[in-house]
């Protein structure tokens, strides 16, 4: 159903991934037909995307992505329809897009046992917003209600769009860190999109935080956010082992979570880790090394996460709107903005997080 008030185009503006490692098309579309929604389906006016690695993985073809592919799986927006089966989410709600899409409903990862937060895990979903089903870099976008989360109203499009996959990836890491109040916990590229959350999300749960970055752009943003022990990786892991021990009593840190897909991250986050204790390892580098040294004479746990469910994404945004949690951000206006955005991420220039404000209207900036 739509509100009939709503005047919604029959074409809309989109970036898209045609070719694989080939300049995106930016160009018209057809708009999401409400006629067709799926019974759980929300259609959003998109008002902010955000750019994430993954996106850069989808465009060089690392995922079996069907193409045409419209990206970004970081968007947010107001409800212009929803599918029959809705009940929680209202004509004109602002929405975190989910990222999974229509997922089985019968699996163990669907149906976990133990309150074990594994949803996202569904291997048999029909799609995954911007990655195996058209995402957020466009005027309209469809999610899934039952992955998709409100935006608290102090959340603002451009702090909220990024916490889709960098936020709730970060914050679910945290959590299964297992670090409690008062522990140690180091992030390693704590300057980056997923680090920079990491700092003010541990810091909001009492946890002390060691932050660990190698870019000056990094360091620069690690600071911001609030990293009270912040050390510099291109001084050398024994260097920053020998550091944190200090820190730590010599013990090192309880968990450390790793969100830097450089080569030498993996180990540099088992090295600094204490006996007995866990890395989550949330980047995705083609191949993870950590030396057998740590795994087995350490005992080192190497813990994977990906994304987070619904409930964990809520849980999130509250922490967010509670502890005014915000997102360092480079903003663009306009979809055709969108290069220029991914020229900057790989250059390894940027702060934070590209934003992209696809409608200043609906993002309340007008």
């Amino acid at each position: 159903m739509a509100d009939p008030s709503l005047d919604i185009p029959s074409e809309m503006l989109a970036v898209q991934v045609v070719k694989y490692n080939e300049p995106l098309a930016i160009h018209k579309i057809p708009t999401p037909t409400v006629s067709k929604l799926g019974p759980h389906d929300l259609l959003l006016r998109t008002a902010v995307a955000s750019l994430c690695h993954t996106d850069l993985m989808v465009h060089a073809g690392i995922f079996p992505t069907p193409l045409p592919l419209t990206m970004s799986h970081e968007g947010t927006g107001v409800v212009s329809a929803r599918g029959d089966a809705v009940k929680d989410f209202q004509i004109g709600d602002r929405v975190l897009s989910g990222l999974p899409f229509h997922q089985c409903g019968k699996c163990e990862q669907c149906n976990p046992t133990d309150g074990q937060d594994w949803n996202q895990y569904c291997q048999a979903a029909e799609g995954a917003t911007g990655i195996k089903s058209d995402g957020a870099f466009a005027e309209y976008h469809v999610v899934d209600a039952r992955a998709s989360c409100k935006i608290p109203d102090n959340v603002s499009f451009v702090t909220a769009a990024p916490l889709a996959c960098a936020g709730v990836t970060v914050y679910r890491a945290i959590l299964v860190s297992g670090v409690k109040e008062g522990g140690w916990l180091a992030l390693v590229g704590a300057g980056g999109g997923l680090g920079h959350f990491g700092i003010q999300f541990a810091k909001a749960k009492g946890i002390n935080v060691i932050a660990i970055e190698a870019r000056e752009e990094g360091l620069e943003v690690a600071k911001k956010a609030g990293a009270e022990h912040l050390l510099d990786a291109r001084e050398g892991k024994d260097k920053i082992v020998e550091k944190v021990q200090a820190l730590t009593n010599g013990k090192g840190v309880e968990a450390t979570v790793n969100v830097s897909d450089h080569s030498s991250t993996a180990a540099l986050s088992a090295a600094i880790t204490r006996m007995h204790g866990t890395v989550v390892q949330a980047a995705q580098p083609q191949e993870v090394s950590v030396p057998f040294v740590d795994i087995v004479l350490r005992d080192i746990t190497i813990k994977g996460t990906m994304l987070g469910g619904r409930d964990v994404t809520q849980e999130m945004l509250d922490v967010v709107s509670k502890h005014g949690v915000t997102a360092e951000t480079q903003v663009f206006y306009g979809l055709e903005e969108v290069p220029k955005m991914i020229e900057l991420s790989e250059s390894g220039r940027l702060k934070g997080k590209a934003v992209c404000v696809v409608d200043k209207k609906v993002a309340g900036m007008a």
